[in-house]
């Protein structure tokens, strides 16, 4: 069985489900190499576990996460492939059981894409998605330009990717992008009943269905998913990234380069 619970990213095994819980409130969750790693090893073992029908995946007590941390990426491998988070997004992506997240907080960047991977998607009414890529300089990730317009539309993705306007969890519910909103002090609970719920499931069917559902489109996001991560790493270089992200670690607006 695995269990951690002294860890960036914790993980707690009962009910035929995989709770995994990102576990660096003093950094609001921003998601490290490290933590990808673990996230990575998480997933890997649910997949090799017949005892485990579903993969559960939430936050700390008011926050989801930032996002990515900045200073690891930018201490990171140039090569996309090399670095964790290919890794995990490609472990995202391939993942053959249903993945139920519950979002309390702010959910920024990975914290919003890596949801358009989930099945079930479960949001506290204090949830706040956003999607800065822009206002770092940098774009996309995940397969979000393709998977993001796929579900809420083009012009309301054009919105959110390109002017990273902040989502109410009321409007991610009404375009789509969440199954239910509930109170903050009980949305865990409920989303985790739901979890259950599915754990109960003929795991075989539920496997196949999910298969069923996302094959059209997998080749498409696998290759989307890795040409979008070589131009993040890309724009990591440019003039622009670097200007926003200074910018961003010394808290003040910054130029953006002609």
């Amino acid at each position: 069985m695995m269990q951690n619970t002294h860890a960036l990213v914790t993980t707690e095994q009962a009910d035929n489900i995989l709770k995994v819980t990102l576990n660096r409130l003093e950094k609001k969750n921003a998601l490290t190499f490290q933590m990808y790693e673990a996230l990575t090893e998480a997933f890997q073992y649910a997949q090799t576990q017949e005892n485990i029908h579903v993969l559960f995946i939430t936050g700390g007590a008011d926050i989801f996460t930032a996002g990515n941390d900045l200073q690891d990426f930018l201490a990171g491998p140039l090569d996309y492939q090399s670095t964790p988070i290919a890794r995990f997004i490609s472990a995202l992506i391939a993942f053959p059981k249903p993945l139920v997240a519950a979002v309390n907080g702010h959910a920024v960047g990975i914290g919003t894409t890596l949801l358009l991977h989930c099945d079930l998607v479960y949001l506290a009414e204090n949830a706040r998605l956003q999607l800065p890529f822009i206002s770092l300089g940098t774009c996309p990730e995940a397969a979000s330009s393709f998977l993001l317009p796929q579900l809420v539309g083009h012009l309301k993705a054009s919105e959110w990717l390109l002017l990273g306007t902040p989502i109410t969890a009321q409007e991610a519910l009404n375009t789509g992008l969440a199954n239910a909103v509930f109170p903050v002090e009980s949305y865990q609970t409920q989303a985790y009943a739901m979890a259950k719920k599915l754990a109960q499931q003929p795991p075989g069917s539920v496997q196949l269905t999910k298969q069923l559902l996302k094959a059209h489109h997998l080749d498409h996001i696998k290759n989307l998913a890795h040409q979008e991560g070589e131009l993040f790493i890309q724009r990591l270089s440019s003039t622009e990234a670097k200007q926003k992200i200074m910018a961003f670690f010394n808290k003040k607006p910054a130029a953006v380069a002609s």
